[in-house]
């Protein structure tokens, strides 16, 4: 059952996001398309609810119950981001406002927006583990939690291969192809790089006398 509701969830969420969207810019309507967005946060609420009752009902805990928590935790932390990114394509499209940007591709900024998007997937492993605690405690030691626990692991592991793949464009910025290398020497310093090779300023000031 609670497989089935994630999956009722997911559909749910993108069929309330086109509705709104296409309400909003189609219909011009726009207190509805609000009132359909809003819609969204209830999805999640609906999903927690059943996964309590199911619990308290006596159903033994499995990976659909630390699925579920994992789908919460990520429509939390990435639910607004998504309509936001959405929302101005679809008023590029629909309504002739100008394109949205995209985000930085290349350097320290595109570094800076992976960096947003760890802490985004910080927050969703955060809320994912503390519901799955919540039913860990809720069990105790006369049920078996395992499954629980293991889904607390995979939320960990989430933030750390995230973590790892945002700190690589810190480390190894990405260049534009074709873009030349930063030179290794500090500014101001008195030598200079001609034809490849190391030039000292003063052997040129001695050829010119």
């Amino acid at each position: 059952m609670i497989l089935a509701l994630i999956i009722a969830c997911e559909v749910g969420f993108w069929v309330l996001l086109a509705a709104g969207l296409a309400v909003r810019y189609l219909l011009r309507r726009r207190r509805l398309s609000t009132a359909l967005l809003l819609c969204e946060p209830l999805l999640e609420v609906v999903l927690f609810v059943v996964t309590v009752v199911d619990l308290r009902g006596g159903a033994e805990p499995d990976w659909q119950h630390g699925l579920a928590a994992l789908y919460v935790g990520f429509t939390v932390a990435y639910g607004h981001y998504t309509i936001t990114w959405l929302d101005g394509h679809a008023a590029h499209r629909l309504a002739g406002a100008p394109r949205p940007p995209g985000p930085p591709r290349y350097g320290m900024a595109r570094a800076a927006h992976e960096g947003r998007l760890w802490l985004r997937t910080v927050l969703a492993a955060a809320v994912a583990a503390a519901l799955l605690q919540g039913g860990i405690r809720y069990v105790g030691d006369s049920g078996d939690a395992s499954s629980l626990r293991s889904f607390q692991e995979v939320a960990l592991r989430a933030v750390l291969i995230h973590g790892l793949i945002a700190l690589s464009y810190t480390l190894f910025p990405k260049r534009p192809k074709g873009a030349p290398e930063t030179s290794a020497l500090p500014a101001g310093d008195p030598q200079h790089v001609t034809g490849g090779q190391v030039r000292d300023p003063r052997q040129d000031e001695q050829q010119v006398r």
